[in-house]
């Protein structure tokens, strides 16, 4: 006959289970009403709702729930760390494409060069450049990336201001072992995410010009996060980057980039 720790411990085993189906199941139900979202916004735009890319962002969310998205489709994880985005990577595994969307400091671009697959946030040749270097010295292929531009104004915020971006998108292009192929902004908080608009449209006329003046294609268009993606889809985005929607509100785990 059992012992009652021994029936303590498969009970709380068996609640760990199911706690673990819930939050499978929740995190494929809110990803499949975003997928929906994306869609109705991309068809009232007129446009094809696969030429948008979807990146979960993932920060303050664990790697169990990781996994369950990855199982529910998603190809395409974001996050703010590096270190959060190593420890969770080397846990979920799989194939998805990992993408850092925080701010990067040029002496911490050498670790970001291997976890990641995509970096969303350079703003600087020397970051660019330090990703480049490490790209080389691991001899591995070009890490895709994306200048960050900041259109607000907001002292605080990070991104290459609008009159830097032609010097920084050529210097760029020059490296080797670092492929540009987008830009990325964030719009300033609002409570109308219609308010965003006008710095989408702004990003995508931005990407015009570069495209023209470095004959270089850009394709790739990151704007848009959960309050705000409807809108960055009507105004060109290619990439949205959606957490809350997904995973709920969280805290994010306490480690350094």
């Amino acid at each position: 006959m059992p012992s009652a720790a021994t029936e303590t411990r498969a009970s709380r085993s068996t609640s760990r289970a199911e706690g673990l189906t819930r939050d499978r199941a929740a995190v494929a139900d809110a990803l499949a009403a975003v997928r929906r979202r994306i869609e109705t916004a991309a068809e009232r735009a007129g446009r094809d709702p696969a030429s948008i890319r979807l990146v979960a962002v993932t920060k303050g969310v664990d790697a169990t729930r990781v996994a369950a998205a990855i199982e529910a489709g998603v190809s395409d994880v974001g996050e703010n760390r590096v270190q959060e985005a190593a420890a969770k990577r080397e846990a979920v595994g799989g194939e998805a494409r990992w993408h850092l969307l925080g701010h990067l400091q040029t002496n911490k671009a050498k670790r970001a060069a291997n976890p990641f697959d995509v970096v969303e946030s350079v703003d600087s040749l020397r970051v660019a450049a330090a990703l480049a270097e490490q790209r080389r010295a691991l001899d591995a292929g070009p890490l895709d990336v994306l200048i960050e531009a900041d259109l607000t104004g907001i002292q605080a915020r990070t991104g290459a201001p609008e009159e830097e971006l032609d010097a920084l998108a050529r210097a760029v292009a020059q490296l080797e072992s670092v492929h540009l192929a987008r830009l990325m902004t964030i719009a300033p908080p609002a409570a109308d995410p219609g308010d965003a608009a006008p710095y989408f449209r702004r990003l995508a006329a931005l990407r015009e010009q570069l495209s023209q003046a470095l004959a270089l294609p850009l394709p790739e268009l990151s704007m848009g996060m959960s309050d705000d993606f409807e809108v960055a889809i009507a105004e060109g985005a290619t990439i949205v980057r959606i957490g809350r929607a997904i995973f709920g509100a969280r805290d994010p785990v306490p480690l350094s980039r």
